[in-house]
């Protein structure tokens, strides 16, 4: 790859001007283009077959409003040239998701998918829920399109094949059955009350109806519940009865399954009023496992073919694609789409438009979800709109804010504090944009509210001056909302005047009288506090966003909590990690037992190194 920075001139000239400045520079081949504006910020990120073709038609009139507002804009341009263009549309990809230019189509919902991973790293394989990259030894089935989807998934498998999903650790410390064997979700492997054998069949059974061969697993129980019933084993007849009747409930659970479709995304489409909404179900194993839908950031004139590509490109950047991409839309370059998502995969990866048949139909569905999707979305949108209004309204804002950040403390006696913050804006709850912060001030009292509240804004603004100096990245909220009254407003006060950030507006919700909802008070400097009416829609909806600060820090303070429980002195010694800790407390049975072991006893653990031992010998007996 070869790269073309900027030209530097004293008079920075933009539009198309500038654009045609570069044309006596550039060549044929394939590669990425930048343009960026004045401040150097980006502002489209395109790929090309060849660059200075492409390039040219840029320095033409003639093209949409959109495009014409980001020519104006454009102050410099950077190329970087690549040996394909297979090439080129990745790299055009990863920089997309990387810099978010304002004009491009962007994919704003990126988390991964879960699987179902059958483990088979122990003689008793182990079910569960998986994310992430998959370095564990087993089989995966996925992806779902959501948590709960695997989860009620699973909760009908152990109904049907009781197979364990506890961990090897508490697995290998049983010394008597769990509850659920006790409610018929597990056969007991941990205390010997099935057979490896019988085991291993049961895992390969739960393998098949995952892989899409469930009507032969339920005829094989069905002819096992049958000749247990004949020789009158009614109580066995009845446990097969029951995996039936849970294999059923999972496939009703997955509507439609369609036939003909053995592994493949539905990908639909629907614009309307310059926004979009993209639908995906995933059908694995002729099984429908779910589907989820995405708004990504659109103009008012993009086609359709455009942000279907545009899509494809950064949903499949970190997700190994099916071998069949059903979409609704087709797209420009679809013999580059298909060699490059090919390649990702190793294997051959096909994009259909079906017309009729099965297929088509699949489509058909997934349009209306997406369709029904974005209109209770622009729905919430408008309420949104409204109650932002009302809020500038009664907080005599300059505008509808389009960040709110919400603050709140957890904390018991002093113990465990954490500091929440929560974002708000146009869209909703903006859930990607949370924070959270362990409250580190040694000199701090136990229980300082006030204190607590100092050092989260304290950080908060430090970081912002840092990441966003000139406060053109978004990262600013337009109002802050604290949970307190007088005295937290103050404290919060004194930090923005040392920041010098004190044209933020900032509001304290105190709980008012009986601190009773519905009888809130709100403080700002220097004015008098004042309550909304009890019916307000302003009112309730402060109220969802003060609950939903409160809900996350709790949250947050009691994960701190259950991970303080946990701690013991083994943490703190380098070179013991999560694993090498669980081999030794399982050996031991405790931290303090640790702490009384000889070297030879240490060195007796797995994974424990005659050198690792030495050193937690020696953490616990430096006098």
């Amino acid at each position: 790859m070869a790269e073309q920075t900027p030209n530097t001139t004293d008079t920075p000239v933009t539009g198309y001007a500038c654009i045609q400045g570069y044309l006596r520079t550039l060549s044929g081949a394939p590669g990425v283009y930048r343009m960026l504006d004045a401040q150097a910020r980006v502002l489209y990120v395109g790929k090309a077959r060849n660059l200075r073709a492409r390039v040219s038609n840029y320095a033409r009139p003639g093209h949409s409003a959109r495009i014409e507002r980001m020519i104006r804009e454009t102050a410099s341009m950077m190329f970087l040239t690549t040996r394909t263009e297979t090439e080129a549309l990745l790299l055009e990809q990863n920089l997309i998701k990387q810099l978010k230019p304002k004009y491009n189509v962007l994919l704003r919902d990126d988390k991964s998918f879960p699987n179902i991973l059958v483990a088979k790293d122990h003689p008793f394989a182990q079910i569960k829920k998986h994310r992430g990259a998959k370095k564990e030894k087993g089989t995966y089935f996925g992806p779902f399109a959501s948590a709960g989807a695997v989860n009620r998934t699973l909760n009908q498998l152990q109904k049907a094949f009781l197979l364990r999903n506890c961990t090897d650790a508490v697995f290998d410390s049983r010394t008597r059955p769990c509850l659920l064997y006790q409610i018929k979700r597990c056969s007991g492997p941990c205390v010997g009350l099935i057979s490896e054998a019988d085991y291993a069949a049961s895992v390969k059974d739960a393998e098949r109806f995952l892989s899409g061969r469930s009507t032969r697993v339920q005829e094989e129980l069905a002819a096992e519940m049958m000749a247990a019933s004949e020789a009158m084993e009614f109580e066995r007849a009845a446990a097969l009865r029951d995996r039936i009747r849970a294999l059923t409930t999972v496939q009703g659970a997955q509507g439609i399954n369609p036939r003909g479709v053995a592994e493949a995304d539905v990908v639909a489409l629907h614009l309307e009023n310059g926004q979009a909404c993209v639908q995906v179900f995933f059908i694995r194993a002729n099984q429908n496992w779910g589907n989820r839908d995405f708004y990504p950031r659109v103009g008012e004139d993009v086609s359709a073919a455009e942000v279907m590509e545009a899509f494809l490109g950064q949903f499949y950047d970190n997700k190994e694609p099916p071998r069949q991409l059903i979409l609704s839309d087709a797209i420009e370059n679809a013999d580059l789409m298909t060699e490059a998502l090919s390649e990702k995969a190793g294997r051959k990866v096909e994009l259909l438009v079906p017309q009729r048949g099965e297929k088509a139909e699949l489509v058909s569905g997934a349009l209306r979800n997406a369709r029904e999707s974005l209109a209770r979305r622009m729905s919430e949108s408008a309420t949104q709109a409204k109650l932002l209004r009302g809020l500038a309204e009664a907080f005599d804002l300059d505008g509808p804010p389009k960040r709110i950040e919400v603050y709140d403390n957890s904390h018991i006696q002093g113990t465990n504090a954490v500091g929440g913050m929560i974002v708000a804006g146009p869209e909703g709850l903006m859930k990607n944009q949370y924070r959270k912060f362990n409250i580190r001030g040694d000199e701090l009292t136990p229980g300082d509210d006030f204190g607590m509240m100092k050092e989260v804004l304290t950080r908060r603004f430090t970081r912002l001056l840092k990441e966003d100096p000139d406060r053109d990245k978004g990262l600013w909220p337009d109002l802050l909302l604290i949970d307190g009254g007088a005295g937290q407003v103050s404290a919060v006060q004194e930090i923005m005047v040392a920041h010098g950030v004190e044209d933020i507006p900032m509001v304290g919700v105190a709980k008012g009288v009986d601190r009773d909802h519905g009888k809130e008070e709100f403080h700002r400097i220097g004015q008098r506090p004042f309550a909304l009416k009890r019916n307000d829609p302003v009112l309730y909806f402060i109220q969802r966003l003060r609950d939903e600060a409160h809900r996350f820090a709790i949250g947050t303070h009691r994960a701190k909590r259950a991970k303080a429980v946990s701690a013991t002195p083994l943490d703190d010694i380098p070179g013991v990690g999560a694993a090498r800790k669980r081999a030794l407390l399982a050996h031991f049975g405790s931290a303090k037992a640790v702490s009384r072991a000889d070297l030879a006893d240490l060195t007796a653990v797995e994974g424990v190194s005659e050198g690792l031992a030495r050193k937690i010998y020696d953490f616990f007996h430096e006098s």
